[in-house]
């Protein structure tokens, strides 16, 4: 495997005030001085603008869910080896942060996950982002102890997968703090500091509180509070806490002992201002600080720290590095700081203890500590590949499926059949009807009578049929496919493809439909249209033409033709093979499981194990394709039409891929009793859900409506006849499926449609 040389960074930047943009900022110049090239993707908020240095190379806006999207592909088409997530729940849009999924779930490289906040008690919206995002996480990275523990016994992470990597601190020398003092204005004083963006949380008061009691022992401290007020804050109530702070400052008689620098400060300017300080005093309130930015810096430029018990104070400063107050304590507070600064022996005791122990977080050691955690990544991600699989192997169990609601196919027929296409949910007229949507609605009609489903009207199952009757052409031998809405075919021939579907649909019927004379219609009309299929070349029309002889295959002419398919198939296979390519095509199309379905069921049927292993092989290969590395399916999109040889695009996503998938992944099961084809094809049926990349239900669970798919940035909101067909056969197997008990197939086959 060759060395990391690309590596990105996504969180929050520089110029932005935060901590977050001060240590992505810092890690990606770290980095980048190990001679790797390195990129940032900005986040930005409340549509905000920022002065970016050239090392930001994308910017999202924080509640716009395209921007995810597109900073997806900028990633994956740069080829990057690694991202570097810099995580905290407030940076990125949706609830708890979701949105970040819609461009994790996309990533083709490994992501290292950074986590800034862990917290102990989640609520239901935070937990379910957080399983997500480490699931996705080839590592996680926290900078405490605390952490690791709270991975392992909150989000169950197996130890393995987590990384403690302390925050990097500045390379700075051991200086008393006179000159600064007397550079920046503080010479004859004892200076106490807080840094940071102010904001309540800071627990500034209990430190305004408690200068009385220091000034008592050292009537020359000073308590300096450097930075400007949290952008939020302001945004949300301007400087009405700055103002309120101060305000009680004049109130207790403190105003020459207390500074508020509201300044936003560059690295040099705060290693200043820190290097003068003979006290640094972090008095938060929430012990739920998993890392404090500040705290690390002040340590490492071997300061005596004084800080209420949050985690990342709790082991900084154990054995003497420091000293602990109980929160919101004003008297413990006040007494530690004041017998410091009375007693420097002690005081450059403790200085020298945080120095030496700060030697390890300097920021090129920590880089290298993140490089290696990087390398780790990939070389887990290529093991994986070669095991044959990096996604996750097993599923929860499957919550019960939705109840089977027809009322939308209902609206999207007429007396003609159904409906191609809709505006939203109103049928649309102008684009007529096809043989495609009304051969699959026939399947749907046929799968309802042996689903335990109540079955569609008789008389619109006999007017799809009446449609395929009506589509024969029997001077070419070929059904027509597409008819405008007044009834004219705008061909005489359809595609190979639409007369493979045909027959699949005949074949189903034949054996199936609630009508015997129907029953029998098919049988003749399916003899009728098969023999043209040898001429055919189209390997969806062989495998489509497969699954309809699965279901009806009683002369010795279909048997022999049989064969001859699954052989074609099979040969197809065997000259596109590769070790890493198991397909049998250079590309990838639509409706795609269709092809390892057809020799599955076509190898149970005729009992050779060559043809069923090549469809359980193929699949396999499709399906680990089609599982981002968030655990979700993402199907083909039909942007990778075309292509060669490439891994798939993610969009445009259509109903069929995951209803193609669903089928053939039940027909493996049924093949080889192993529980993770289940796992897969609820997998597939959650993408209707909602488990998807854009965390987006397709359907309405009130009427049965599809939406036609995904986009990039927001689902497709139409809902024609293929989508609503797509779901509802999906919806029958799974309903099935939900009613079989046990981890192995029957010994009689399943009547689960293959549709």
């Amino acid at each position: 495997m060759s060395p990391t040389k690309r590596i990105a960074f996504i969180g929050n930047s520089l110029p932005r005030r935060c901590g977050i943009a001060t240590f992505t900022t810092d890690l990606q110049q770290a980095i980048a001085s190990s001679d790797v090239d390195t990129s940032i993707v900005a986040m930005n908020d409340h549509a905000e603008a920022y002065d970016y240095p050239f090392s930001v190379h994308c910017q999202i806006s924080d509640q716009r869910l395209e921007d995810y999207a597109r900073a997806a592909d900028f990633l994956n088409e740069g080829r990057f080896d690694v991202v570097s997530l810099q995580h905290e729940f407030g940076i990125f849009g949706g609830e708890a942060g979701s949105h970040i999924m819609a461009l994790l779930s996309r990533l083709t490289m490994p992501v290292v996950t950074t986590l800034h906040t862990v917290l102990a008690e989640p609520n239901a919206a935070q937990r379910d982002v957080m399983e997500r995002i480490v699931d996705v996480s080839a590592r996680v990275v926290v900078m405490a102890e605390k952490g690791r523990d709270l991975l392992r016994t909150v989000y169950r992470l197996p130890a393995d997968k987590i990384e403690v990597i302390a925050h990097g601190i500045p390379e700075f020398a051991f200086v008393e703090p006179d000159e600064a003092k007397e550079r920046l204005g503080f010479g004859g004083h004892s200076v106490i500091l807080t840094f940071g963006l102010l904001s309540p949380n800071k627990g500034i008061e209990v430190m305004i509180d408690a200068m009385p009691s220091i000034l008592r022992r050292r009537p020359d401290a000073m308590y300096v509070v450097l930075g400007a007020t949290h952008p939020h804050l302001v945004r949300e109530h301007g400087e009405a806490y700055r103002e309120s702070l101060m305000a009680r400052v004049r109130e207790i008689g403190v105003e020459d002992h207390v500074v508020f620098l509201d300044r936003f400060v560059d690295q040099a300017t705060l290693l200043g201002f820190i290097s003068m300080c003979d006290v640094y005093v972090t008095p938060y309130l929430n012990e739920a600080q998993m890392t404090s930015g500040t705290l690390s810096y002040s340590f490492g430029l071997g300061k005596a720290v004084v800080s209420t018990p949050y985690w990342h104070a709790r082991e900084l400063l154990a054995d003497g590095r420091g000293i602990l107050v109980p929160f919101g304590d004003v008297v413990a507070i006040g007494n530690e700081i004041g017998g410091l600064l009375t007693d420097a022996p002690r005081r450059q005791d403790m200085r020298l203890r945080a120095y030496a122990s700060s030697r390890s977080m300097t920021w090129e050691r920590t880089a290298k500590c993140y490089l290696a955690a990087f390398e780790t990544a990939r070389r887990g991600r290529v093991l994986s590949a070669v095991a044959g699989s990096s996604q996750p192997t097993a599923l929860p169990a499957m919550a019960p499926p939705p109840e089977m609601q027809t009322g939308h196919l209902l609206s999207m027929c007429d007396d003609t059949g159904l409906f191609q296409h809709a505006v939203h949910s109103v049928p649309d007229r102008s684009h007529g009807y096809c043989i495609d949507d009304n051969a699959r609605a026939l399947l749907l009609a046929n799968a309802l009578n042996n689903t335990g489903e109540a079955r569609l009207p008789d008389a619109l199952t006999a007017r799809f049929a009446s449609f395929v009757q009506h589509a024969w052409n029997p001077d070419r031998r070929r059904f027509r496919n597409f008819m405008s809405f007044d009834r004219r075919w705008l061909e005489e021939a359809g595609s190979e493809d639409s007369h493979g579907r045909t027959l699949w649909a005949l074949g189903v019927c034949a054996r199936d439909d609630a009508s015997v004379s129907r029953r029998r219609w098919a049988a003749a009309l399916f003899t009728e249209a098969l023999p043209i299929i040898e001429s055919f070349s189209s390997p969806r029309a062989w495998a489509f033409t497969l699954l309809g002889l699965d279901a009806h295959c009683t002369t010795t002419a279909a048997i022999s033709l049989r064969a001859l398919l699954a052989d074609r198939l099979l040969g197809l296979l065997a000259t596109v093979e590769t070790p890493d390519w198991i397909w049998f095509e250079d590309g990838l199309s639509y409706d795609n499981a269709r092809l390892p379905q057809a020799l599955i069921a076509t190898g149970l049927a005729m009992k050779v194990p060559a043809y069923v292993e090549a469809g359980l092989r193929s699949l396999r290969w499709l399906t680990h394709l089609q599982t981002t590395r968030a655990g979700l399916f993402r199907p083909v999109g039909s942007e990778s039409f075309g292509d060669k040889r490439s891994p798939p695009k993610a969009f445009d996503q259509q109903p069929l891929e995951a209803t193609a998938v669903i089928s053939a992944c039940l027909a493996a099961w049924r093949a080889d009793g192993d529980p993770q084809w289940r796992n897969e094809a609820a997998r597939a049926f959650a993408w209707f859900l909602g488990g998807n990349d854009l965390s987006t239900p397709l359907v309405d669970l009130d009427t049965g409506a599809c939406r036609d798919g995904l986009h990039r940035d927001r689902p497709n909101e139409n809902r024609g006849g293929e989508s609503v067909v797509s779901y509802l056969l999906s919806l029958a197997e799974i309903r099935q499926l939900a009613r079989v008990s046990g981890d192995r197939p029957k010994l009689a086959p399943l009547r689960i449609l293959h549709a």
